[in-house]
């Protein structure tokens, strides 16, 4: 028995993959296109492993997914490759159409045609796990209840609207052609191996860096923050005990302005890593201006995973980010490793800020 992750050198999949062959020894096959996220550095632990499969094969190929299916006869596929971050998608959103829709489908398409050869055994515990976010849902007021299995898809970005796209294909394969499809919809993820351009690894790196902490409009925007690795975990129960069809919104209970995250890690780093010449790292948050479309606010409401599967955050936000900051300060040579000058061009170009 195997398993295949698609994008399992990005952020959430090689955290999954490392959670994953923690918990077992049934191996991995781990397809990933490696592009700027993608990173092999993530996986080094695993070096010499042989239950640990590299292909480095972008998902949009389909008859290279089919050959890959029909040659390893997975036992689940669980799809985290995506092009991720909304900043990006809105100043490029072809490669959004191209890694999220097209990249599914083709995904989608050669699991279907590979199961025509397979026996009936295989497909009744077969499961494809299309891991997608709570973005699909779009923005919700202050007051307004968290985002259910219930609510439709209102995206707002090109990124959140390819998300949504994926999801709908991944639906109506399990409708149509009975493929047992499992829909994850996640809030925002945070911990080790997270690429600096997303808000925590963005501000740690700058903070330690002497540069500013952009927060877009009056930071006030509400996020809901998931440790990867209770992420994984709830993957690890949706693939074990998820049902066909369904959909699971995976959240950690930490409703948490944008605002008071940066604030949080300034005041961890002070009491880790302070700073004696300059006082607290508070003093380089900037406001920069607001980025087209922003949602204003994203709860989950993971009632139903937990009632019905029995999975919960073990990590609480506060614990999650000292344990996030001390993996890059203990861990600042990958950093380094990987802000290459495009990185930093892109940062220039964003929040106009950088070295």
């Amino acid at each position: 028995m195997t398993i295949l992750v698609t994008g399992g050198a990005g952020f959430i999949g090689s955290n999954f993959v490392l959670d994953w062959l923690a918990h077992t020894d049934e191996p991995v096959v781990n397809v990933d296109k490696l592009t700027y996220a993608g990173n092999l550095r993530n996986l080094s632990a695993l070096e010499g492993d042989a239950r640990h499969f590299f292909l480095r094969e972008d998902i949009c190929d389909g008859s290279r997914m089919l050959d890959i299916i029909a040659t390893h006869r997975p036992r689940a596929v669980i799809n985290f490759a995506a092009e991720s971050h909304v900043d990006r998608s809105i100043a490029g959103p072809e490669e959004f159409i191209q890694t999220n829709v097209v990249g599914c489908f083709r995904l989608l398409e050669a699991v279907r045609e590979a199961s025509n050869g397979f026996s009936d055994a295989w497909m009744s515990s077969f499961r494809f796990v299309q891991v997608s976010t709570d973005e699909v849902y779009g923005s919700l007021t202050p007051s307004a209840p968290a985002f259910s299995e219930a609510n439709r898809f209102e995206p707002n970005s090109p990124y959140s609207a390819s998300k949504a796209a994926a999801d709908h294909l991944a639906r109506a394969y399990w409708h149509t052609y009975g493929l047992p499809t499992v829909t994850t919809n996640c809030s925002n993820n945070y911990g080790p191996f997270h690429f600096p351009e997303k808000l925590i690894p963005l501000c740690i790196n700058n903070a330690l860096a002497g540069l500013p902490l952009p927060l877009y409009g009056d930071g006030r925007q509400v996020r809901d923050w998931l440790f990867v690795r209770d992420h994984c975990a709830a993957l690890r129960v949706v693939l074990e005990r998820g049902i066909p069809g369904e959909t699971y919104n995976i959240g950690g209970k930490a409703e948490v302005t944008n605002l008071e995250v940066v604030q949080m890690i300034c005041d961890i780093l002070d009491e880790l890593r302070p700073d004696p010449l300059s006082g607290s790292y508070r003093r380089l948050i900037t406001f920069v201006k607001d980025r087209p479309g922003h949602d204003r606010r994203y709860a989950i409401d993971a009632s139903k995973i937990e009632s019905q599967l029995g999975w919960y955050p073990r990590v609480a936000f506060r614990d999650g980010l000292r344990q996030t900051i001390e993996w890059y300060l203990d861990n600042e040579d990958w950093v380094s490793g990987i802000t290459s000058g495009a990185y930093r061009d892109w940062i220039r170009r964003q929040y106009g800020s950088g070295e």
